[in-house]
């Protein structure tokens, strides 16, 4: 057969999406750890007042989500571990839709940057955070990244019948309706 060239293997539809899992949770961590970096440096003077109750605020959280838990740093760090483990567990089943792989992603990126904080900083097991509602408890870009991917998650079923899903797509991707040759 002229002018048809042998490609690679073809990467399978569930490679593809946990490589974009894996894609979505290293620009969240890059995201989270550059935004910490910065605020470390540019709030050490105190809070920006940007509009209406939005301020950037820097302040270091030893305790779990919303500052439950203050002074529990030394046992965070393990139960984050096991947390990531778990996700990445489970992320193997959220990857059966592109909106479960972003979310998914989401989700483990925002727990690496946070567990980074606490493994890796200078403070004492803390995470840092700076952005500051003033009505809401002060967060990070990594706490967004969580609570976007687990509404993500919600709302897509994390586990509809995806079997129909993945065949419809595996479908659409064949050689035939591609136009592809084998």
């Amino acid at each position: 057969m002229r002018g048809v060239q042998e490609r690679g293997p073809v990467p399978t539809l569930r490679a593809r999406r946990l490589a974009l899992a894996g894609a979505v949770a290293m620009a969240v961590v890059t995201a989270d750890q550059l935004t910490k970096a910065w605020a470390l440096r540019a709030l050490d003077d105190g809070p920006v007042h940007l509009f209406w109750t939005l301020r950037l605020n820097l302040s270091f959280n030893s305790g779990a989500a919303f500052g439950l838990g203050k002074g529990l740093a030394p046992v965070l760090a393990p139960l984050g571990i096991l947390l990531v483990l778990v996700l990445l567990g489970l992320g193997r089943s959220a990857v059966t839709t592109g909106a479960g792989a972003v979310g998914i992603g989401l989700v483990v990126g925002g727990a690496l940057g946070n567990l980074a904080d606490r493994l890796f900083g200078d403070h004492d097991g803390s995470v840092v955070d700076f952005i500051d509602l003033q009505w809401w408890p002060v967060f990070n870009a990594a706490d967004a990244a969580i609570t976007c991917g687990v509404v993500l998650l919600l709302a897509t079923g994390w586990r509809g019948d995806d079997r129909r899903n993945d065949a419809a797509e595996s479908e659409s991707e064949s050689p035939a309706a591609t136009g592809r040759r084998t």
